[in-house]
């Protein structure tokens, strides 16, 4: 949520209330107190913010995206809703969009972990490589034990073909989510790679 601006005391109140419904994951109660919010004060930021991350996590993108277009109308500070949004464009591989509303989020609040998670895979997806990398070390600095950024990274490094550094990765989400499918697959995407190079490699030369 994007630093909350001087409301009263009862509205930062619920606010608090739906954040922590929020990370428990009751996203359904979370909502119910927001819209009410939104409901009473159509300009409230904040609930729109914290409505459409909310709806980011049901995956109900389209949601999403209405109160984060609502929140950028009303402020167009609101580093949230540029995110949410630049995260919504990358979902659909309109990387010039995302990038623009990613790097808006990222000026709006440097080193915020998620915006430079986001930032750094959209950079790599449209060829800025180098940086895209560097933005997701970055972002893996500031939240190592981020199992997304971890995967991010990489598949990343994978397709860089540094093997090494890219397992390595994968078996650390692996160890903070045993059960993590992402990472699962491509540690075992990896091993594929690396026999079929292994193979190449042993195929005698012609003379």
């Amino acid at each position: 949520m994007s630093d909350t601006p001087q409301l009263p005391p009862n509205i930062l109140e619920r606010l608090e209330r739906a954040e922590q419904l929020k990370l428990a994951g009751q996203h359904q109660d979370a909502l119910n107190i927001l819209e009410g919010l939104v409901l009473e004060d159509p300009s409230n930021v904040s609930a729109l913010e914290e409505i459409a991350d909310n709806e980011l996590s049901l995956e109900q993108y389209d949601r999403a995206e209405v109160a984060a277009e609502q929140a950028v109308t009303l402020d167009a500070s609101s580093y949230t809703g540029h995110y949410i949004l630049g995260f919504l464009r990358s979902q659909e591989a309109k990387w010039d969009d995302a990038l623009t509303r990613l790097k808006e989020a990222n000026k709006l609040k440097s080193n915020n972990p998620e915006i430079l998670r986001c930032l750094g895979w959209v950079l790599f997806k449209i060829g800025q490589r180098p940086q895209g990398v560097v933005t997701l070390e970055r972002s893996l600095n500031l939240d190592s034990d981020n199992t997304l950024t971890l995967c991010d990274l990489g598949v990343a490094y994978l397709e860089l073909k540094n093997f090494h550094k890219a397992r390595a990765l994968f078996l650390r989400a692996l160890d903070l989510e045993p059960t993590n499918p992402r990472a699962r697959e491509c540690v075992a995407a990896v091993e594929r790679l690396e026999k079929q190079l292994g193979k190449v490699k042993e195929q005698p030369k012609h003379v």
